[in-house]
């Protein structure tokens, strides 16, 4: 190969990076793999596709899935990976908290009937931490009453949503809501 089309194709990465900086997280992820393909198979050095990453590699929005129910967490672990999303899934609420301050999430969407600590008391610790308080927190619950609801509102959820109501397409729009994309 040239030493030309190296140094060519190398410095065309800053273009490339202002370029693919204004797309939509998805397409620019796809591209970000297309390319690293491109440059693989025509001889670019480690180096060169190490610093790609830092530039252009897209930052995954991280979400912590609090879930019990291991075929309906498969479900979701499955179509928010597709959505362009790093996933984290955990069991029980005492994992969740822990998996909060590790995993540094972007948003929780949290069951509220769990083994050892409920949904209801993850979110108030969640929300009474400093490091957490933030986050947004997307309860996703087979509980319909609307005492559930209005408790859970008090204790700061974003988003309150009953599983024998929504679809997967909802949650994801709501996810993508609170996430900005």
């Amino acid at each position: 190969m040239p030493g030309g089309l190296r140094s060519a194709s190398t410095s065309n990465i800053a273009i490339a990076t202002v370029i693919t900086s204004g797309l939509r997280p998805r397409l620019r992820s796809k591209l970000y793999h297309l390319r690293s393909i491109y440059f693989l198979t025509h001889g670019l050095q480690g180096s060169t596709i190490s610093s790609m990453d830092d530039t252009l590699a897209p930052k995954l929005k991280k979400i912590l899935l609090v879930e019990d129910d291991d075929a309906l967490a498969n479900t979701y672990i499955t179509r928010l990976q597709a959505e362009g999303f790093d996933i984290r899934r955990v069991a029980n609420g005492e994992e969740a908290l822990a998996a909060a301050r590790e995993y540094k999430p972007n948003l929780v969407v949290l069951d509220a009937m769990m083994p050892k600590v409920s949904g209801f008391d993850v979110l108030d610790i969640l929300r009474n931490t400093p490091e957490t308080a933030n986050l947004k927190i997307v309860m996703l619950t087979a509980l319909s009453q609307e005492s559930d609801k209005q408790r859970a509102q008090g204790l700061g959820v974003d988003d309150y949503m009953v599983k024998s109501q929504v679809v997967m397409s909802d949650v994801v729009d709501r996810i993508k809501y609170h996430l900005g994309v």
